[in-house]
């Protein structure tokens, strides 16, 4: 050591100074956890506003118009509820399909068919096959609703034996529900599940060997279309 120069020790603060780490920020995670989810909602917001405008532009160009539905006839052969409340049925359903459109075609599965009454006594089943619904086409639907020794309770049977006796007969409901594709040239749409419900049939019992044929100038059809995206249902 030079006899010029005194020696100094360290002070603390300049010892903790010279070991202390540099301070390095760290990356903010909540700002990138709030720019991811901007961009996913900006992502979807945008592929949803595309979809209305093709949806407007399809619109546009064929005019869509929901298929329509009508009860033609209604016969019963036998609505018969024996002594151990089983119920025997045995109806014969036409069913009028309309496509009003020009230029699409609704292609549809087999539809199952139910009839209770309007107070959801289940009355038969049925359905009709797969078919192909041209434009500006009616189709004709025949099916055959059967239920055989059905086992009501005791109160369903009871309910059902009171209607059937009343004179202006027993009112029904029909449902229908299948799925259904609509193609415009060639766009395909993905199956949709359709439902009809037609409410406003009168039947009575037949007597002997003659069908009886329900009064369906009262009935009408509601259709109601579901579209599923995902877990949501429109």
């Amino acid at each position: 050591m030079d006899a010029n120069h005194v020696f100094t020790p360290a002070t603390k603060a300049q010892l903790y100074g010279a070991s202390r780490p540099l301070y390095r920020p760290q990356p903010n995670r909540h700002r990138r956890s709030c720019c991811c989810s901007c961009c996913l909602w900006t992502t979807i917001a945008i592929l949803i506003l595309l979809a209305a405008i093709a949806g407007a532009i399809l619109y546009v160009l064929y005019r869509p118009h929901r298929p329509t539905f009508a009860v033609s006839s209604l016969k019963v052969s036998t609505l018969n509820i024996t002594s151990a409340s089983k119920l025997i049925t045995n109806i014969n359903l036409n069913v009028e399909a309309k496509n009003p459109n020009k230029k699409l075609v609704y292609s549809y599965d087999p539809t199952t068919i139910s009839i209770t009454t309007s107070e959801d006594i289940d009355i038969g089943d049925g359905s009709f096959g797969s078919f192909v619904h041209g434009t500006k086409n009616t189709t004709l639907l025949k099916a055959a609703i059967t239920s055989s020794n059905q086992e009501l309770d005791d109160t369903s049977a009871g309910k059902l034996k009171t209607a059937l006796k009343t004179k202006n007969g027993l009112p029904l409901k029909i449902k229908l529900e299948t799925k259904v594709k609509a193609k415009m040239g060639a766009l395909k749409t993905p199956k949709l599940k359709i439902m009809v419900t037609c409410e406003g049939v009168k039947v009575t019992v037949p007597k002997g060997k003659s069908a009886t044929t329900a009064s369906t100038s009262n009935a009408k059809c509601k259709v109601d279309l579901k579209l599923k995206i995902w877990k949501w249902t429109f």
